[in-house]
């Protein structure tokens, strides 16, 4: 439930965008944001990637980008686009055949690097592609990959020069009168992509796409993009977002929904509000903790779950959670429902306990969403 019509400090005032469509996922506009990963498989091996995918799907990947560096990708794409129940992106570096073959396998969207992709003509070639075969393109601007007589002109790869090359394959795009596209101007450092992503979002009305590039592995890329991401996100920037990991793909997809859950942007899963412990706790917080994160991992319905190990904050969070367990000491705590103190519980029982309430509360949850939606279904 948004609270934002009684808690105005909480809004976040999205820039306008027009709309895409990448596949069936419309992008920009009034549509959620997105959340995207990549394969880091051999996309010659259709079966392998065909299983990231379906494991990225699962913990709720919107939409999933393959890399097409040659011919054995392209022709292993018509099978993976088939398979995936998401629309697929083919990222195209250097060879714009590669671009032209991967729309003709059903790609639902060429991503090619102004960069490396080559002149002007071999750009209008994949739009023609592009055209033909229903795809929509993303223009990626990469900090580590500009043009040479951009980085003659700054000097150095910068926020300005990186504006620039994405403006001028906006230019190319719409002077073939094609407007099926978003933008993105990735950088690994945190302040150079920021300002690349503000100015951009002044200068161009197109879906932008976020990401921090090359951020790290799970732990410190996490950070990092929680910081860059999470900055521009909350200043209304930004339609879909892929957290890059030097990690299983599916670990960007939940860091991704991390991100935008803690901001109230987008809502999948139980978000577990849970104390660092100290002495005070009256059972062990992080165990716990661990265990009900693998243990509530299937439930995808919206809602949240208070744990924390003594009264002193235990009694507030859980007024403001679907589910909640505050510990008490002697060995016991109490279970909080829909806001409301419910019923006191041992601690040896509290796990088993807490995943029965939530996935009750989720089923009444996705039946109070059904009927919302029933109700304000049109008549046929």
């Amino acid at each position: 439930m948004s609270l934002n019509h009684i808690r105005p400090w909480r809004n976040i005032y999205r820039r306008k965008s027009r709309q895409i469509m990448v596949g069936k996922v419309p992008v920009g506009g009034d549509a959620p944001i997105t959340v995207q990963t990549m394969t880091n498989t051999d996309s010659g091996d259709a079966k392998a990637t065909i299983e990231q995918i379906l494991r990225c799907v699962d913990q709720g990947a919107d939409i999933v980008r393959v890399s097409a560096p040659d011919q054995a990708a392209t022709r292993a794409l018509k099978e993976i686009c088939r398979e995936s129940p998401v629309p697929i992106v083919a990222d195209i570096h250097f060879h714009y055949k590669r671009a032209i073959e991967a729309a003709e396998a059903g790609a639902a969207c060429l991503r090619i690097n102004p960069g490396n992709i080559g002149d002007a003509a071999r750009v209008r070639e994949v739009i023609k592609a592009a055209r033909d075969h229903g795809c929509s393109i993303r223009i990626g601007v990469n900090a580590g990959s500009l043009e040479r007589h951009l980085l003659e002109k700054y000097g150095e790869p910068c926020p300005d020069a990186m504006i620039e090359s994405g403006m001028d394959h906006i230019r190319i795009l719409q002077d073939n009168d094609f407007h099926e596209f978003k933008i993105s101007v990735k950088a690994s450092d945190v302040f150079m992509a920021a300002a690349a992503y503000q100015g951009l979002a002044e200068a161009t009305d197109a879906p932008i796409h976020l990401g921090i590039t090359e951020a790290g592995g799970l732990m410190s890329g996490t950070i990092k993009s929680a910081i860059g991401l999470g900055n521009l996100l909350w200043m209304g920037i930004g339609d879909t977002i892929r957290v890059s990991l030097s990690a299983d793909p599916v670990e960007e997809v939940k860091v991704g929904y991390d991100i935008l859950k803690s901001l109230g942007l987008r809502h999948r899963g139980v978000n577990i509000i849970s104390c660092p412990s100290c002495a005070r706790q009256g059972f062990d917080v992080i165990k716990t903790v661990e265990t009900l994160e693998q243990r509530l991992s299937h439930i995808k319905t919206p809602m949240s779950l208070s744990i924390i190990g003594c009264v002193v904050n235990g009694p507030g969070e859980a007024l403001m959670t679907d589910v909640g367990f505050t510990g008490g000491g002697a060995g016991s705590g109490m279970v909080y429902l829909a806001g409301k103190q419910s019923h006191k519980l041992s601690n040896e029982q509290m796990v088993e306990h807490i995943v029965e309430q939530v996935e009750a509360r989720a089923a009444v949850i996705e039946a109070e969403m059904a009927q919302e939606a029933a109700q304000t279904e049109p008549a046929q």
